[in-house]
């Protein structure tokens, strides 16, 4: 009876020989646990994707009905004022000659990590692409829905420090994602869960 068992193999060990072509009921098992591992992984960067997203359009809601062709509202004097401006340039201010361009850059990014994230296995990096991609949806729907017109709509900025560029809750989300991917990079931790060194 081994010795047939050693020959012919059994559909739960692998044979006697040990050259592994039936994998061990372990083994079989492994595979599905690891799937939901990376579904969850997804579930985190869409959920930080939502929360960035919804934050930058209600308070881009807010400042519309409240502080547009209205006075700057000062919050730490002079040092850090909301004042609502429309920005026909990429974040920050920069490129009010380029609109359709960014729009269309900002579209690429969300197909990007959309794709992107079918290999996601780690957390951290679940965070920084959720961010960007948050960002990059808030300033889109701005070009898409916002006055001129579609792909050229003028972006809501409102957050005002002193001596630099008045920016939104997207830009912040896209910057912090970008900051946050700079160093998972250079402390070598891949998207897909994994650590090198060079």
């Amino acid at each position: 009876m081994a010795e047939a068992e050693r020959i012919i193999g059994t559909p739960d060990t692998p044979d006697a020989a040990g050259d592994g072509r039936e994998r061990p009921v372990a083994d079989q098992e492994q595979a599905p646990q690891e799937r939901p591992r990376g579904k969850r992984r997804v579930a985190v960067l869409f959920a930080v994707a939502a929360f960035a997203y919804l934050l930058d359009l209600v308070s881009k809601m807010i400042v519309v009905a409240e502080l547009e062709h209205q006075e700057p509202i000062e919050i730490v004097g002079d040092w850090l004022r909301f004042v609502a401006i429309r920005n026909a340039g990429a974040a920050f201010g920069f490129g009010e000659a380029f609109t359709v361009i960014f729009t269309v850059i900002a579209a690429a990014v969300i197909v990007v990590i959309a794709r992107l994230a079918r290999k996601l296995y780690s957390v951290p990096w679940a965070i920084a692409l959720g961010m960007l991609l948050g960002g990059a949806l808030g300033n889109l729907t701005d070009r898409i829905f916002r006055s001129p017109g579609v792909f050229q709509g003028a972006v809501v900025d409102f957050i005002a420090p002193k001596h630099f560029a008045v920016f939104n809750l997207a830009d912040s989300a896209i910057v912090c994602g970008g900051i946050l991917i700079v160093i998972l990079s250079f402390r070598g931790l891949d998207p897909d869960g994994t650590v090198h060194k060079d």
